[in-house]
């Protein structure tokens, strides 16, 4: 008899260990949250618990030494994920939006997928004890109808959801369809992440 494992979903972690990168786009990141007015606006009237740059600020390698030096090494990692993907691509990914999030206690993001995009990913910048992690979702979860749950003593690749726990400096890509979402923070001080697409 023979089981083989069939339609992987792949998750890449890996650690930009730089603790100067780490504090200039912290530093960065609660200015942006102070000054940009449209973003705090625009976080206030989707009932975001914090801060994000999502809808206002489209330009941050460009405006931000520190977000420069991210994106370069944004670009290695998400060639190495592409390739060890098998990706059959005709031109080099992209980076084609980058924004910053600051949740305060409480705030939460709810599951989504990231249309339009191949990579997305996270850059974890501070991360306060009782932050959250991230939920990630078996893609074939709506297909499974009647099937019975897992055991909760199920492996990791058998789970219907797999949550991560990350730590400053982490860096987290998967698949844009990869339906994921970001459990409540029960943190007394601010999560601080910087989220990304690869078009």
């Amino acid at each position: 008899m023979t089981i083989r494992s069939l339609f992987a979903t792949r998750l890449y972690d890996a650690v930009i260990d730089d603790a100067s990168l780490l504090a200039d786009l912290e530093q960065s990141c609660r200015l942006f949250a102070t000054e940009d007015r449209a973003g705090a606006a625009w976080s206030k009237a989707k009932g975001y618990r914090g801060y994000t740059s999502y809808a206002s600020l489209n330009d941050l390698p460009t405006r931000d030494p520190a977000f420069a030096d991210l994106r370069k090494a944004l670009d290695k990692h998400v060639r190495a994920f592409a390739e060890a993907l098998h990706l059959d691509l005709h031109r080099k990914l992209k980076l084609d939006s980058l924004w910053v999030n600051v949740m305060k206690s409480g705030g939460t993001h709810s599951g989504h997928l990231h249309p339009h995009s191949v990579i997305s990913g996270t850059f974890y910048v501070t991360l306060p004890e009782g932050s959250g992690g991230l939920k990630l979702e078996d893609p074939r979860l709506p297909l499974m109808m009647a099937a019975p749950p897992r055991r909760e003593d199920a492996p990791e690749d058998s789970q219907s959801f797999v949550y991560v726990d990350p730590r400053p400096g982490m860096l987290l890509l998967w698949e844009s369809w990869l339906r994921h979402e970001v459990p409540a923070s029960t943190a007394k001080g601010e999560r601080i992440s910087i989220s990304f697409n690869y078009s």
